[in-house]
């Protein structure tokens, strides 16, 4: 288990907790961690496995100041599925989209904490951090039909979700895109929805001023380069329903 400070400005920092599933059966799944100011807010916290361990160090990364909010990409487990425990230990308040809120109570959401569970329309929005603004981009079918990514423009960091995620790597930067491509290729032929979804998702990437595109699974992707090959690789894949007719043949 590790936490590493991936920008601060000194009053803005953002920080990736990976690994804290401690190699067992379960995915491997990062967290992240925005501070500005006295603000704090948590995205795709995780499951009931690691809640304790996350709830602990990102209490002691917050030093001092407040969280406020808990951002939910999607609804999958090992996204909302400890998000009860979060709401009842804190005062914080959790954002999810609008197809998904009255879902996530069956992860066993106390009354006394619905109210703070709040939905995102279909076109995103913005969201206040301290004195600084989260943009909550649109990344529907990738590969949730309600699905989100985070654009923070102090620190330049698009948290894509899924979206990048890689399986069984063992470095946190890409070092080298064509390597890279098998540890997602298939995650992302299976998963993500359509290349029609990637692509629309392409065109809003392209017009943010990205640095950094951090997945929810896996390694990050660094400098401008980097990105804009990801994106790229995005453009072009076929998958989903692309490819439907190979997996009911079992080819996939």
């Amino acid at each position: 288990m590790a936490h590493v400070v991936l920008f601060d400005n000194g009053t803005h920092k953002n920080i990736l907790l990976e690994d804290y599933t401690a190699g067992g059966f379960a995915v491997q799944a990062n967290q992240h961690v925005i501070v500005d100011g006295k603000s704090g807010m948590i995205l795709d916290p995780g499951g009931h496995k690691i809640y304790t361990k996350v709830l602990a160090a990102t209490t002691g990364l917050l030093a001092g100041a407040k969280l406020e909010t808990i951002f939910l990409s999607h609804q999958d487990p090992d996204i909302v599925a400890a998000v009860n425990g979060w709401l009842m230990t804190t005062d914080a308040t959790a954002y999810v989209s609008s197809l998904w809120t009255r879902f996530v109570p069956h992860f066993g959401l106390d009354r006394l904490v619905e109210s703070r569970l709040l939905p995102i329309a279909d076109e995103g929005m913005t969201m206040t951090l301290g004195s600084s603004a989260m943009r909550i981009v649109p990344a529907h079918f990738l590969h949730s039909p309600g699905n989100f990514h985070v654009y923070d423009p102090i620190s330049k960091i698009l948290y894509s979700g899924d979206l990048g995620a890689s399986i069984g790597t063992d470095y946190r930067e890409v070092p080298d895109f064509d390597a890279h491509e098998k540890y997602m290729a298939g995650f992302h032929r299976r998963y993500m929805a359509s290349g029609r979804a990637l692509k629309a998702w392409a065109k809003v990437a392209r017009q943010l001023d990205i640095e950094v595109i951090a997945p929810q699974h896996g390694a990050l992707f660094k400098g401008k380069a980097m990105v804009d090959r990801f994106i790229g690789w995005c453009e072009g894949l076929e998958c989903g329903v692309d490819i439907i007719d190979s997996l009911y043949a079992g080819k996939s």
